[in-house]
């Protein structure tokens, strides 16, 4: 086998060692397979190495060739394993098996390696016993990783669902917002299809009346015009004639005193100062009575996953399970709670809710330190609660047991006090006193299908005329 090489044992076409080799009779051998693509593409059976036609369309397996390549690949895939077996088995050093793992340098060594100087008084173990136990360390990590890895793929899951659910809320929030400018378009449209008819109409009255006033004055001067005609062709008259005619004539000019020159009349312009006088300010004013102001507003953001809100952001009520984010903000499955959007740190601040159909409801004031929990409890609420059926609710807030229509909220943040009190009746319901040190945001708990609503404020427009004037 040492005097045949890997070059004599190679295929002419596919430069391989041989697979299948027949002969032809001129002598040259080739892979079966690549003989007959190469005749496939040629108009006749040749060689394709001296070009001599082959008689046979099935040449004969060349046996000899065969066996010889096979034990050709045999010795050499031999040689590749026992090769690589050497390379990773031996010490590199001392071409001796590696039986000891040195703990010091972490690294397989032969017994040569224990002796040497290099590993002078190290600590060694056998080598299964240190892959067992090297072995172990790698699987209690490689279990963290997988635990990293699910909780990794865990979230992945969230982030998508929260990708998508940005889209939705992208989406339903545009729609919104092209709604309500629809309805402001319509009522500016509509205000000033107002104003401009309103124009049109003064313009078609008082053009009326000029044109009646100017029919009468054509008229009254049409009439001095024959009278003044027929007076100086009466001067123009003979004596005698002209004193035949005095008296008519007399008559006739007499019949047209001098009237008073003709005046335009009071009011006779556009008032444009009615149209055009503060418009804008006039419209904005009138704007008021579809407009409506709010001062909290509810944040989806937060609310649980069976809380649903209205369109509008200012009631909530409780619903079907939906598929939300699991997003840091929003109260957890089991506390059906929603807050404001927006806090307080200062002042005083006043909201109404509705909560004449709902059997079970909760009010007050929550810190801005646990929106930041996952999972949310109220042991930080400041409020009252109402259940018209025996429950237990494990929280600091305060029951009532009278059923009210209303519900008014006041944070006074400065002096530390939140109070609510029944706004028909004008009576004081509870007041909670604390020293707020944080941002205290408006809470709110639905655990009926009925829905708590927030009232919105009346809108009032002052002016005021400014000290500099």
């Amino acid at each position: 086998m040492a005097s045949i090489s890997e070059e004599d044992l190679c295929c002419p076409i596919c430069q391989e060692v041989f697979s299948d080799p027949v002969v032809l009779s001129c002598s040259h051998s080739f892979c079966k397979d690549c003989l007959k693509n190469w005749w496939t593409q040629k108009p006749t059976q040749q060689c394709p190495v001296c070009k001599r036609r082959s008689s046979k369309t099935d040449p004969p397996l060349n046996r000899v060739l065969k066996n010889l390549c096979e034990s050709f690949l045999q010795h050499r895939d031999q040689r590749s394993s026992e090769t690589s077996e050497t390379s990773e088995t031996l010490c590199s050093l001392h071409s001796e098996k590696l039986r000891l793992f040195c703990l010091d340098h972490q690294q397989p060594v032969c017994l040569v390696c224990r002796d040497s100087e290099k590993h002078t008084n190290h600590r060694f173990r056998p080598i299964d016993e240190a892959a067992r136990q090297h072995k172990k360390k790698i699987q209690e990590t490689l279990e963290l990783l997988k635990k990293k890895l699910k909780v990794c793929k865990e979230d992945k899951v969230k982030f998508d669902q929260t990708a998508k659910h940005i889209k939705v809320q992208a989406r339903h929030t545009e729609n919104q917002i092209k709604e309500q400018f629809k309805k402001l378009h319509q009522f500016l449209e509509e205000e000033e299809e107002a104003r401009m008819a309103a124009l049109r109409e003064e313009e078609e009255q008082k053009s009326r009346v000029m044109k009646q006033k100017m029919e009468a004055l054509s008229r009254e001067i049409a009439a001095l015009s024959d009278t003044v005609r027929a007076t100086e062709e009466e001067l123009r008259a003979e004596d005698v004639s002209f004193l035949q005619n005095y008296k008519a004539a007399a008559e006739r000019v007499h019949q047209r005193p001098l009237l008073e020159d003709p005046q335009l009349p009071s009011g006779a312009l556009i008032e444009q100062v009615k149209h055009l006088g503060n418009l804008s300010f006039n419209i904005w004013n009138k704007m008021k009575d579809m407009v409506s102001y709010t001062p909290v507003v509810l944040d989806p953001n937060t609310a649980n996953p069976y809380l649903i809100l209205s369109e509008d952001l200012l009631s909530v009520r409780e619903g079907e399970l939906q598929q939300l984010p699991d997003n840091k903000e929003r109260f957890n499955i089991n506390y059906r709670a929603v807050l404001g959007s927006e806090g307080f740190t200062s002042g005083t601040h006043s909201w109404d809710v509705d909560v004449r159909n709902t059997t079970f409801w909760e009010l007050g004031v929550l810190p801005e330190s646990l929106m930041k929990i996952g999972d949310k409890v109220p042991g930080g609420t400041w409020g009252i609660w109402f259940c018209d059926h025996d429950t237990t609710l494990l929280c600091p807030v305060v029951r009532v047991y009278k059923k009210f229509r209303r519900i008014r909220v006041n944070l006074d943040w400065n002096r530390g006090e939140v109070s609510f009190s029944d706004p028909y009746t004008n009576t004081h319901i509870h007041t909670i006193r604390h020293t707020f040190t944080e941002r205290m945001f408006p809470y709110f708990y639905s655990g009926e299908n009925c829905p708590v609503t927030i009232f919105p404020m009346k809108v009032s427009v002052t002016v005021r005329q400014s000290k500099y004037n």
